[in-house]
């Protein structure tokens, strides 16, 4: 199975990663901290026509209609440039929308007039008419509705419609969080699990970004031991800086291929596409976290400054791990899935 992009992939992901550069640089993170939303406005309509939020929805609500492995490569683009923003849900919201027949929300979603949030069912019950109990919401300034998953599929849920939200401290200061409560809020949009896994398509993209944060921690990392010198050597030619770079290279690559191959996996419907998405989070989570850290002990001292952007990429890396399943609440399914083909 050949997982190299093609021409085509690459194009696509080279103009994301340049828009991302001039539009969304790291430094936004800092500058928006105490606004109500990580990303302007502004941005997320460019964003929007730029065809971020529509890549894999059907032509007719405004998309591309392209595949989940393009997706998987788009958002390697976005957890490698730490962009803010509930870019995931949103993309799903506007799959599952199309996919219902709502082609008015789901081209709204597409052309950036709607974000989606994501909601976390912490106490919650959730079934294909409504969601009750307390919701943790991941990113809801500004979105018009909130993402829920379940066992058993997924719905779309009016932010306007949750009660008694209270916003939360959040140790990323790119994203949000606010605890909401459903007081048998209706669910708008309801797709089951059998006909589209939108948990596991979000698991990919969620695990994409992760890949992405572990390739630019590791960047970041070789770069500064091959410059940074002490006692006129550069910090790298020491076996005890050298080899854990070693280690972060091996552990991006791993995750990357594991990553892309779940996302080929999951749009061919092989039969143990779900060992294969699950075992994704689990190696691209270990590997964003992993890396992150590393890259912070590397820096030294500097890098456990506020000003320098290591801390960062650790702390997006534990949120997005908590996104559609963390390592820990995959490990037993994953263990209990049948052996991988």
């Amino acid at each position: 199975m050949d997982l190299l992009p093609s021409a085509e992939q690459r194009e696509l992901t080279s103009a994301a990663a340049e828009f991302f550069a001039e539009q969304i640089p790291v430094s936004t993170i800092r500058e928006r901290r105490d606004e109500p939303t990580a990303i302007a406005a502004k941005l997320w309509t460019a964003g929007a026509e730029l065809g971020l939020l529509g890549l894999s929805a059907p032509e007719e609500v405004g998309g591309s209609g392209r595949d989940l492995p393009d997706e998987a490569l788009l958002f390697r683009e976005v957890g490698r440039a730490l962009v803010p923003g509930p870019f995931v849900t949103t993309v799903l919201g506007a799959r599952l929308a199309a996919s219902t027949g709502n082609h008015e929300l789901a081209t709204n979603i597409v052309e950036g007039r709607c974000a989606v949030a994501a909601g976390l069912l912490n106490a919650a019950r959730l079934s294909p008419e409504q969601l009750t109990g307390r919701v943790r919401v991941v990113d809801p300034g500004g979105t018009g509705y909130v993402l829920v998953v379940g066992t058993d599929g997924a719905g779309l849920v009016e932010t306007a419609a949750l009660a008694d939200v209270r916003p939360l401290e959040s140790i990323d200061p790119g994203s949000r969080l606010a605890d909401a409560t459903a007081d048998d809020t209706p669910v708008t949009c309801w797709v089951a699990a059998s006909d589209d896994p939108i948990r596991l398509r979000g698991a990919v993209l969620t695990a994409a970004q992760l890949v992405g944060i572990a390739e630019a921690t590791r960047d970041l990392a070789t770069e500064h031991a091959k410059t940074r010198v002490q006692f006129g050597r550069p910090i790298g030619v020491h076996q005890a800086v050298k080899h854990r770079c070693a280690d972060m290279a091996v552990n991006a690559d791993a995750a990357l291929q594991q990553t892309l191959f779940a996302a080929v996996c999951l749009a061919t419907g092989r039969a143990d596409a779900t060992f294969q998405v699950l075992a994704a989070k689990v190696v691209a989570g270990r590997a964003a976290i992993d890396n992150a850290a590393e890259c912070i002990q590397i820096h030294g001292g500097m890098g456990y400054t506020y000003e320098h952007d290591a801390h960062l990429y650790l702390k997006r890396a534990h949120v997005l791990d908590q996104l559609f399943g963390s390592r820990t609440d995959h490990l037993t399914p994953l263990l209990a899935e049948a052996a991988a083909q």
